[in-house]
């Protein structure tokens, strides 16, 4: 039948109140699903994790429709984490796809019902081969968790919609529950911060954890460097010719004795009340900044980038050993994707 195009949308999804109240109420009941499964969690937790822990093949991943999806994403969370995961399609899995599967593999198997009927395929595989199963149902009198060596406890008293069909608080709980596993698994293996960044290296946070300044520095000779005797005209012809906006100048011992920016330049000329001529011909050294910070090579860029932060500097000299061997601008941590 056509739609009435005078026809009004409905002004709520309950009928009572407005439609962020029916949104507010829905997430509250979410949210109260996952609490209350909270304090039913079994004292087998410790089992379960040590078994997904030690397991020296594959965890396994199995669900169905809306579950299927929810245990790819946990799939994709543990390998994160650096516990080696896949994916696996129960209806594929039964026409094939079994040979995947080794006697060192552990299945998290997902089903609201337990009674999905691929999914007890794969259970009866898994028995035979000796694989351990992880149930997470929402029914613990169901097959699945009759036939699983460990069962998480996923039930809920009803979907969000008013029809209480749409999966939705149950696989939210899911969602929850395998994100609760992956984290206990982590820190159960002691995952740092750094062992992330290696599965993360095309990520904001592993070129953070990944990325020394010794990847992103200028080197010689592009390093714009000269000795204290230089006057401001070679200074500025200096700053011109490497084009990052700054000239470092040494002391007799070849040591980083102060920095002269694109910044103290034009203060100098704002300042100035002589000739042109006679400022020209002074020591570059007079104007430079002494003593200015410094990075080591082999510091994360993104100590560097946060020191130029607090300081509000564009650029830092490179010292390892008390030489000068780099520079970094803030423009190239800008471009390794830093900020």
């Amino acid at each position: 039948m056509a739609s009435d195009p005078h026809r009004q949308p409905k002004s709520s999804l309950s009928g009572n109140g407005s439609v962020r109240e029916r949104m507010a109420e829905i997430l509250q009941l979410e949210a109260s699903m996952i609490e209350a499964a909270s304090a039913r969690l079994a004292d087998d937790c410790d089992q379960i994790v040590n078994v997904l822990v030690s397991c020296r093949g594959r965890i396994l991943l199995t669900g169905l429709g809306k579950t299927g999806f929810v245990a790819r994403k946990a799939a994709a969370t543990l390998c994160s984490t650096g516990a080696p995961a896949i994916f696996l399609h129960p209806s594929e899995a039964v026409h094939g796809d079994l040979g995947v599967v080794s006697d060192q593999d552990v299945l998290v198997a997902m089903s609201n019902s337990g009674e999905t009927e691929e999914i007890l395929k794969l259970i009866e595989f898994m028995r035979r081969s000796g694989v351990p199963v992880v149930a997470l149902t929402g029914d613990l009198n169901s097959t699945l968790a009759c036939h699983s060596n460990f069962v998480i406890d996923c039930q809920v008293s009803r979907e969000a919609d008013k029809l209480a069909l749409v999966p939705t608080c149950s696989t939210t709980l899911m969602l929850a529950v395998t994100d609760a596993l992956a984290i206990a698994v982590m820190e159960q293996r002691g995952f740092t911060a750094e062992e992330f960044a290696q599965y993360h290296p095309g990520g904001t946070l592993g070129k953070k954890l990944l990325l020394k300044v010794s990847d992103v520095m200028h080197t010689a000779p592009a390093i714009p460097v000269t000795d204290q005797s230089a006057t401001l005209r070679d200074a500025i012809a200096l700053v011109s010719q490497h084009k990052l906006g700054c000239l470092f100048l040494t002391d007799d011992l070849a040591q980083v004795a102060g920095v002269l920016t694109d910044g103290d330049l034009r203060r100098c000329f704002q300042s100035w009340k002589g000739s042109i001529e006679e400022l020209m011909d002074s020591a570059a050294a007079t104007v430079m900044t002494q003593e200015p910070l410094k990075i080591n090579s082999n510091q994360l860029a993104a100590v560097g980038l946060r020191m130029m932060e607090d300081r509000q500097i564009t650029v830092l000299p490179v010292i390892d050993k008390g030489s000068l061997v780099g520079v970094v601008h803030l423009h190239d941590l800008i471009k390794a994707g830093l900020a």
